[in-house]
C-alpha cells in the first residue's frame, strides 16, 4: 500500500513553497466552499480546501497534484485549524498526495475482488513501462500506487487515474489506456468491456430492460 508518510520538510521546499496562496480563481472557489458551512462551522471545509490546494499545486507543475507541508499549513491558517488537524484530514484520506506525484497518478485496486479478476496482471502492465510503486516515472508522466477497494468491484479489474476510473480492465485494455494519455488524448473512461454500458450484468441486463436508453416509467405496468 501506499507510504503515507509527508514529503521531508527541507528549506529547498520550504523555498519552493513557503509563499503558497489561493491564486483568485481558487480563492473564490474557497470560499464558496467554506459559505456551504453554518457560522462557526468553516473547519468543516478542510476537505475541499486540501482538494482545491492539491489541484492548484498541480497546475503549477503540471502533475497531478500533492500536498508539500507549507501548503498545509496555508489551509490550516485559511480556516484557522491547527496544523495537526488538518494533517490528520490529509494523512488519512488516499485522495490527497502528500509526496510528489507525475501527471498521471494510476492507482490499480488491489483488493480481492480485482484481485480475482485480474490485477496482477495491471500491475505487471505498469511495471513493464518502467512504474515503481510510490516513484515517479523518469519521463515524469507516471506515478503508480496500490491501493483499496474504489467500490467498482462489479467491474473489475479497475484503476484510477487522475479523476477518471477505468473498469473491466485487461492489460492490453490498460496498455490501451496509458498508450492515449501519453499521447495527450482522453481515452473513454468507466467499464472497457465492447457493448457494456455501466454495470449492468455481462451480456446485458435482464429486467427493467427499457430503463437502458431512457428513464422509463414502469409504474403504470405494476
Amino acid at each position: 500500500m501506499a507510504d503515507r508518510s509527508l514529503a521531508p520538510d527541507t528549506p529547498d521546499l520550504r523555498e519552493r513553497w513557503g509563499g503558497f496562496e489561493f491564486t483568485e480563481s481558487y480563492r473564490t472557489r474557497a470560499d464558496r466552499a467554506i459559505a456551504r458551512y453554518p457560522e462557526g462551522r468553516q473547519r468543516s471545509a478542510v476537505m475541499p480546501l486540501l482538494d482545491l490546494a492539491q489541484r492548484q499545486v498541480g497546475e503549477e507543475t503540471n502533475t497531478q497534484g500533492w500536498l508539500p507541508l507549507p501548503v498545509i499549513e496555508y489551509v490550516a491558517d485559511y480556516l484557522d485549524m491547527p496544523v495537526i488537524r488538518v494533517l490528520e484530514v490529509a494523512t488519512f484520506y488516499f485522495m490527497y498526495n502528500l509526496r510528489p506525484v507525475g501527471k498521471y497518478h494510476v492507482q490499480v485496486c488491489g483488493t480481492t475482488p480485482c484481485m480475482l479478476r485480474g490485477s496482477d496482471g495491471l500491475l505487471a502492465a505498469c511495471s513493464k513501462r518502467g512504474m515503481k510503486k510510490g516513484h515517479v516515472s523518469e519521463d515524469g508522466l507516471w506515478t503508480l500506487t496500490e491501493v483499496e477497494c474504489m467500490g467498482n468491484c462489479a467491474t473489475a479489474p479497475m484503476v484510477q487515474i487522475n479523476d477518471d476510473n477505468y473498469e473491466d480492465l485487461t492489460p492490453e485494455r490498460l496498455d490501451a489506456v496509458l498508450d492515449a494519455l501519453a499521447k495527450g488524448e482522453q481515452p473513454k473512461t468507466g467499464t472497457q468491456e465492447p457493448g457494456r454500458h455501466t454495470s449492468e450484468p455481462a451480456g446485458g441486463p435482464t429486467t427493467l430492460t427499457e430503463m437502458v436508453d431512457a428513464n422509463h416509467d414502469y409504474r403504470k405496468e405494476w
